[in-house]
Formats: C-alpha cells, structure tokens, sequence
C-alpha cells in the first residue's frame, strides 16, 4: 500500500498508547513529545484550581498536531508545560529524549531555547529593525558569528517565501508577512518543535489561510509543528487534532475523522499540495 503525504509522520493510536504506558522510560528517538499523566495545579487564594488532571500525549517527529478546546479545557496550561515556560505538579514530560519535568529552572531555559521555537498571536517584531535583523535576533543572544547570522537568517526568511522581503521593516510588510517573519525567527535556531500560540489570532481569513499554507510547507519539509488554537477551521489544517476538556484529553484523532465529526466544509481542510 503507497502512503499519501497525509500518512507520513503520523504515529499510530497503538504507538502512542504504549509510549504514554511505560512511566520512568526514556522515549525512543522517534518522539518528540511524551506527556505521562501530566497534572498542573495552582493555588488561587486558597482555592486549589486543577488546570491539567493527567494528560497522557506522544506526538512523533516529523508530526502536524493541533491542540484544541474551549476555554479554561487546560489548552493554554498544557502549552506552557511543552513549551517549557512552566512545570508540572506530577507526572513527567519528555522533550526530545529528555526528562524536563525534572529539571531545574536553568535546565530548563537552556532547553526551551534550543528545543523550542515560539510563534505567538502578536508578532513581537523590533519595529526599527529590518526582517533580515528581526530573524537574527536569537543568534545575536546564541552568540553566533554574524556572517554564519546572516545565512541562517536568510535561510530562514527564504523557507517561508519571504526572501524578496529581507531588508523591510514591519511597517512596510503586510500582517500575514509580519506573521511569517515571526514563523522565520522562530526557525532560525532549528528547534525540534515548532510551538504556535493562536498564530492567525490577529489576521484575517485570508491571511490566515496564508499562513496556514506556510505551516504546511514546513511540515512537508519535515518540521514537528504543534499548533495551540481554539478554532475548529484552522486545528482541521494540521494532520491530528488533539482536543481538550476540563483539563483531560477528551479526543485524539486524525484530520479526517475530526473534519467529520465537527462538521467543517471539505474546502476549508484543502492544503497547498491537493
């Protein structure tokens, strides 16, 4: 049987659940993502809020996932964990082979920065820098030396189209080009994951289908992209949607069945390659 480009990079039901089973063993290297019983608990004045009450997810390299839910489902929360910008209060999180729920606070900024990049629903762009010096920023901090800078930035601004846009100041670019200068900085130090955060919040419909197509192409190209969205039409553009509740995984599934079952338009779920 011939794979479609849909079937590459996605891991199957079994796979993930025998992953998700085996507590205090490393994932194989085939697994970007491994959450094992995953709690996240805050004291809100003396009330004990439960954002996350275990939740169990493997997503593999090379996958498109979007994660889903209304809000206050622990979409956000589980976001912070991945993204390491926060810590469980149980269970264990593996990035990339490495235990980071166990880390200490250093630990685990030295990984977000090498493992993760962020794309946020604000651009966060410096407004008197070029795309070009924007997309640089991060190797500026790495201490990279600037001719090796330039390249990678260039490389970077060219893997999302915008190579013909190196030297513009977001003033003269357009918010779906913003977007993609912030996708390119977010690829810049060739992270394991790419982590977007409601990343067409601010654009348009149009632009957002825009934007979406880049993701895509990124995802052909072989890039893990996680997607945190709260919209049904743009979660239907990732491979696998991963839908949350009242801080559990209410469904884990395939592009297809979730266009199915929620009922979104066959043409909304239509990517560049089809």
């Amino acid at each position: 049987m011939t794979n479609t480009i849909d079937d590459i990079g996605i891991s199957t039901t079994g796979e993930r659940r025998a992953v998700v089973a085996a507590p205090g063993v490393a994932p194989g290297k085939d697994w970007v993502i491994v959450a094992r019983g995953l709690k996240r608990e805050y004291d809100m004045g003396g009330e004990v809020v439960r954002a996350l009450r275990g939740v169990d997810l493997a997503i593999g390299r090379n996958e498109y996932v979007a994660i889903m839910g209304p809000s206050g489902s622990g979409k956000s929360t589980l976001m912070n964990l991945i993204g390491c910008l926060d810590s469980p209060n149980g269970g264990e999180y593996w990035l990339n082979g490495q235990l980071v729920s166990a880390m200490s606070d250093d630990a685990l900024a030295r990984v977000r920065n090498k493992e993760i990049g962020f794309v946020f629903q604000t651009f966060n762009l410096l407004p008197r820098a070029t795309a070009l010096q924007n997309v640089e920023l991060p190797l500026v901090y790495a201490g990279i030396p600037a001719d090796e800078r330039k390249r990678r930035a260039t490389e970077a601004l060219d893997s999302v189209q915008l190579g013909p846009r190196l030297h513009h100041r977001p003033n003269e670019l357009s918010g779906g080009q913003r977007q993609r200068v912030a996708i390119a900085r977010a690829l810049v130090n060739r992270p394991s994951i790419l982590l977007a955060d409601e990343p067409t919040g601010n654009l348009d419909s149009t632009t957002s289908q825009e934007i979406m197509r880049v993701f895509e192409e990124l995802s052909r190209q072989g890039q893990t992209v996680v997607m945190v969205t709260h919209e049904p039409d743009i979660a239907a553009h990732a491979r696998r949607v991963v839908v949350l509740r009242d801080g559990v995984v209410e469904s884990d599934e395939r592009r297809e069945k979730f266009v199915d079952r929620v009922g979104i338009a066959h043409a909304t779920t239509k990517v560049a390659h089809d």
